[in-house]
């Protein structure tokens, strides 16, 4: 066994120097055709740091350090919830099991903790990937008809009366057209919001892990021109809270005029209520369906897999090419 107090002592700098090296690659299997060791990309270095970065952080919130961390423990990894949802989902979590396993082989540890814990659940008890759904283009078509509309003005006291309807209605429509995840559209910040406007009438959505879930990857999402056409009211509508002195705070889409953020429970229950007005099944009526929507519409236009692994942000490129495998099928009307 090598010696594990540099991994103890700070694991994510000496994962970091393992995973460029022969002997990560190694631990991989990968070959070439000649039979030769085919080593890391340096785009699929940085996603395995951030994985490994991410358990790591994990494991030190839990007391345990690298070498005394059980695979008990790392099954409560892989296997945990965020408001009754599992964080990771089969694929996922057992890439991370993965991950950890070629870390230990590398250092010799036996039993392997992370092989251990691949054993005991045998992926069976890793939370299971549900069958994805995603709306037609008609469909979508009655789910933006169906958005929430404006107070009538008679009944405004003041011009910012309402501002919460105009606020979901643009939060669900960038969600349905850049394909965001509900943690990144509830944490996106303002000067995430690019300001240039494409030839196309787009514009860049700079997706970055802060004030988001811990999955969420530094990403280039482009909002469209149908998009940006609803956002940009409600920027501007933002804009003369913030002078006025009526809100606070950098979220996009604040809970309210303290500045807070969203909470996904009431996003879902926002595009609940958009489904059921447009008279749609809400078996699945969420933020993924929208997400499923928009990756679906990305690869019917010809976009690559590692296309879609870009626009949605996503670890790896396996990852994006599981939506053309996923089950994805209309919503019945």
């Amino acid at each position: 066994m090598k010696n594990l107090t540099s991994w103890d002592a700070n694991p994510v700098q000496a994962f970091e120097k393992f995973v460029t090296t022969l002997d990560f690659a190694k631990t991989g299997r990968r070959l070439r055709a000649d039979g030769t060791v085919k080593l890391v990309s340096t785009e699929s270095a940085k996603t395995y740091m951030f994985m490994f970065a991410n358990v790591a952080t994990w494991i030190a919130g839990q007391g345990k350090t690298f070498s005394t961390v059980t695979p008990r423990d790392l099954v409560r990894f892989v296997q945990r919830v965020d408001g009754g949802k599992p964080v990771l989902n089969s694929k996922i979590g057992y890439r991370y099991l993965r991950l950890l396993e070629r870390c230990y082989e590398h250092l010799g540890v036996v039993p392997n903790p992370a092989k251990q814990a691949i054993l005991a659940t045998d992926r069976k008890d890793l939370p299971k990937d549900s069958p994805g759904r995603a709306l037609s283009p008609e469909q979508l078509q009655r789910f933006f008809d169906a958005l929430p509309a404006d107070p009538p003005r008679r009944r405004r006291v003041t011009a910012f009366d309402g501002w919460k309807r105009r606020r979901d209605r643009a939060m669900q429509v960038v969600m349905a057209l850049a394909g965001l995840r509900v943690s990144e559209a509830i944490g996106l910040l303002v000067h995430e919001v690019g300001n240039q406007v494409a030839l196309d009438g787009s514009i860049d959505l700079t997706i970055t892990p802060a004030e988001k879930h811990d999955t969420s990857h530094e990403h280039i999402a482009p909002l469209p021109r149908e998009g940006v056409a609803e956002l940009r009211p409600w920027l501007d509508e933002r804009a003369r809270m913030v002078n006025e002195k009526t809100m606070v705070g950098d979220f996009v889409f604040p809970a309210n005029v303290d500045g807070e953020k969203m909470t996904k429970k009431t996003v879902y229950k926002q595009i609940r209520a958009t489904f059921e007005r447009a008279g749609l099944d809400t078996a699945r009526a969420g933020g993924r369906t929208l997400r499923n929507t928009f990756a679906k519409g990305q690869l019917d236009n010809g976009a690559r897999p590692d296309e879609l692994k870009g626009v949605l942000g996503l670890a790896l490129e396996r990852s994006a090419a599981d939506y053309k495998l996923t089950r994805i099928k209309d919503d019945p009307k």
